[in-house]
């Protein structure tokens, strides 16, 4: 396993994080096959558990708690807060009221006293940077978090956050958590450079595509991941776009092939190689999937290979551009574009 320095933390984690999306409901996975697969994540080396009060809403955090048991120094944990956990309207976003009660639901899910990485799971706009920041720097204070940092948030919000840090004296985004894939290179145009401006930490989410990229799909093939169960849409393959994905997971097949790889390989090396990433985070549902992951651990791509996903994907395109899950508010609601 490789270690990167999280942003400007000094604090070390691995180059493949452990993402708790599918433990619980989500990914038909039971207590004890969460258990196991945070055992073998930390003995192959993995020393970063990522989660969010929104999987399974909070199932996911008391699974994770009970898997690092008695171990929980061993790790560095995060979690995330902002999307909606009901119906009640006020128990979601980055409110100073609703972080400050939700940082403690946490807490007791994960049975712990703090977490080292808070993470706004996506950008409020309901809610002022000040507002966020200044709640979050507090609970930092406390001694509740020990850093906190956003996720897929655009470009220009990154940097709207990082002013507003510095304006008010406050603390300020360590880390952001975009998508990134070979299918999704989008964020290499404009987020990731701005955070490697800002000297933040990446953790970047869906590595794999949602399993696009796993060997799971293949043309010809049945379609054997549990993500197509969930998102249908996006595994259409009478649809353009997803023909569009599949054309090209056929060709970077035989890059992985040429190169000796197996398909998760050359994902997940893909992600850790570019210079802003600090990890990747994988989501296995079972023991066996994380196995074939970790295998990855160690992997380094050659420039030929890169070069080669390059033609294949070009730098800063994304094949799928409405499964991105950052696009503006005055975008999607047609009130903010007609007042």
């Amino acid at each position: 396993m490789q270690y990167r320095t999280l942003g400007r933390t000094g604090v070390q984690v691995s180059t493949l994080a452990l993402g708790a999306m599918n433990f619980g409901a989500i990914g038909r996975t039971t207590q004890d096959e969460a258990t196991a697969i945070v055992d073998g994540a930390l003995d192959a080396g993995i020393n970063l558990i990522d989660t969010a009060d929104m999987y399974g809403r909070g199932e996911s955090e008391e699974m994770v708690g009970r898997a690092i048991a008695g171990r929980r120094d061993d790790l560095v944990l995060a979690t995330k807060a902002a999307m909606p956990m009901d119906e009640d309207r006020n128990h979601r976003g980055t409110s100073r009221r609703w972080l400050v009660t939700e940082l403690e639901n946490s807490l007791r899910r994960l049975g712990v006293d703090h977490v080292d990485l808070y993470q706004m799971h996506r950008w409020d706009p309901a809610t002022s940077d000040e507002e966020t920041l200044s709640a979050l720097t507090d609970l930092r204070q406390a001694g509740k978090i020990r850093y906190f940092g956003s996720s897929t948030f655009p470009a220009y919000r990154i940097v709207q956050a990082q002013w507003a840090a510095r304006a008010g004296n406050l603390g300020r985004y360590v880390t952001e958590q975009p998508p990134y894939s070979i299918l999704q290179r989008g964020v290499e145009a404009h987020v990731l450079p701005v955070t490697e401006e800002y000297g933040m930490g990446v953790l970047a989410w869906s590595p794999l595509a949602s399993g696009w990229l796993s060997g799971a799909v293949r043309e010809g093939q049945e379609i054997t991941t549990n993500r197509s169960s969930t998102l249908p849409q996006r595994f259409d393959t009478s649809l353009p776009v997803n023909q569009a994905k599949l054309a090209a997971v056929e060709r970077l097949a035989k890059v992985a092939a040429d190169a000796g790889l197996t398909m998760i390989q050359l994902a997940l090396g893909f992600v850790t190689a570019h210079p802003a990433v600090t990890s990747a985070l994988i989501g296995p549902r079972t023991v066996g999937h994380l196995e074939s992951q970790l295998a990855a651990a160690d992997t380094v791509l050659s420039g030929d290979v890169l070069d080669a996903i390059d033609e294949i994907v070009a730098p800063g395109i994304d094949l799928a551009p409405d499964e991105k899950h950052d696009t503006p508010p005055a975008l999607l609601d047609a009130k903010l574009r007609r007042r």
